[in-house]
Order: C-alpha cells, then sequence, then structure tokens
C-alpha cells in the first residue's frame, strides 16, 4: 500500500511537471500577438502549452529570462542581447531568427530629411543597440560621422563630427513616438510606430534596409538551448501563421528573418 501511494505521489509530480507552460516573454502589443499565433501552432502541431508574458521595457524580458520566471523570450535583437550578456553577465543565447522590424526617422515638422535644418533637434531611443542604430542611419545619409562606423553600440558621445550641430534627445525606446511634437526628427522602432499610427514604408524619411543586422531573435538561458520545448516553440514560430500575423499587425513593416 505504502509503495502504491509513494507511487502516485510520484506519478503527480511528473503529471505536474509535464502540465507546467512554457513561458515565453514579449514585449506587449504587436509583437506580443505574433508569440501569441506561434503558442496556438505550438499547441496544435506539438501540443506544448505557451504562456505569453507580455512586458513594457527592454531591460525586464532578460532579467525575468535569467532569473527562471519565463523559459524564452521574443524581443531583441543579437546586438541588444550581445550589451545585455557584456554587462549583466547573463547566460543567454539565441535560438533562433524572428523578424526584422526596420527602425526609421519620422517628423511633424518636415517632409523630406533634406529639409533638415541646422540646430535641429533629434530624439532617439535611449539603449545602447537602438541609438547605435539611428546613428549609422545617420551617418549614412552623411548628416554627422561617427568614430567607428561599425560600432553598432554607438551613442552620441561617439560622434566625432556634427557639422550641422544638430541636438540629441535620449529616450525610452517607447516614448520616442510622443516627442513628435517636441523634434524636429524622431527614430522609432516598427512596433512603436505602428502604435503610433505611423508606416514605416509611407511615413519614414529614412528607413533601415531589409537586410538591417538586428534580425530578432528567439532567446533561452544556455543550459537549456537542446531542450526539446525550446525546439518546439521554434518550429512553431517559424510557421505560416506567425507570418500571415505578422503581415496583418504590422501591415508590411516585419521582414521575416529566417
Amino acid at each position: 500500500m505504502k509503495k502504491l501511494t509513494l507511487a502516485a505521489i510520484i506519478a503527480g509530480f511528473a503529471l505536474a511537471a509535464q502540465a507546467a507552460p512554457f513561458k515565453v516573454g514579449s514585449m506587449s502589443g504587436q509583437e506580443a500577438d505574433l508569440v501569441k499565433a506561434a503558442a496556438k501552432v505550438a499547441k496544435e502541431k506539438h501540443n506544448l502549452d505557451v504562456e505569453v508574458v507580455e512586458f513594457d521595457d527592454y531591460v525586464a524580458p532578460n532579467v525575468a529570462l535569467a532569473d527562471g520566471s519565463i523559459d524564452a523570450n521574443a524581443f531583441q535583437h543579437k546586438p541588444y542581447l550581445d550589451v545585455m550578456v557584456k554587462d549583466r553577465g547573463l547566460k543567454l543565447v539565441p535560438v533562433g531568427n524572428t523578424f526584422v522590424y526596420p527602425i526609421g526617422a519620422y517628423s511633424k515638422k518636415i517632409k523630406d530629411i533634406k529639409e533638415l535644418k541646422d540646430g535641429a533637434t533629434i530624439g532617439l531611443p535611449g539603449d545602447p543597440s537602438n541609438e547605435g542604430r539611428s546613428l549609422i542611419l545617420l551617418e549614412k545619409q552623411g548628416l554627422i560621422k561617427l568614430k567607428d562606423s561599425k560600432n553598432l553600440e554607438s551613442t552620441v558621445m561617439d560622434i566625432a563630427e556634427n557639422p550641422h550641430n544638430y541636438k540629441f534627445s535620449e529616450v525610452d525606446a517607447s516614448l520616442v513616438p510622443n516627442t513628435l511634437p517636441d523634434v524636429d526628427l524622431a527614430f522609432i522602432n516598427s512596433n512603436y510606430a505602428i502604435n503610433a499610427d505611423l508606416l514605416p514604408k509611407r511615413d519614414a524619411l529614412i528607413l533601415e534596409d531589409p537586410d538591417s543586422p538586428y534580425v530578432n531573435i528567439i532567446v533561452v538561458r544556455e543550459a537549456d538551448k537542446d531542450k526539446d520545448e525550446v525546439k518546439k516553440f521554434v518550429d512553431a514560430y517559424h510557421s505560416k501563421p506567425v507570418e500571415e500575423a505578422a503581415e496583418n499587425v504590422f501591415k508590411g513593416a516585419a521582414v521575416k528573418g529566417w
């Protein structure tokens, strides 16, 4: 009788472990919609229960992944992950690509980048990688010169030449659209542009090329990269329903990266 009871307890623990959902972190909004589409595929194709955990800032999803609160995240590109790993010593690795969300420059005051005046104020996302990619786009337009054009973590402190005396306003990436009335030009990630009723292909005065190195990725803890549920989730994300969801919610502003 004791053996049967013990076996039942062990079986109960095993069942509970199997029933635990695979938690995936994402930025709230359109990116979370894509993870939800992948979760549906994961359930239908692999019988994998995926719980979507939404965040509102770029730091928390990696912290939550590192401390075990979630099992994966899908919100960042590799240059940003590299910075987080370097600065915080996190043991996180990419296991699959998602989409490229081109960053673009928008304005409520000018219609063409050639109209940008000397002394103009430019809004930038304040996190290391997105600020760097914005400055690189400005350099490609011949408007500034960086100390190192290949440094993806460039900040305003790395501007070697600013012949037009531009002023720069650095804020959280999610808040850059709110600065549009107060600046002459603002660099906005596609997901936040869409939320602000801005279509990248229609409204951006400068836009990253589709072959941008900033493809977003699915990230897990280093120790979990070969787990079966990780492979199943990546497979689910790389599916037609997720592509269709991206086309629908991003209106052509998301470029498939796999």
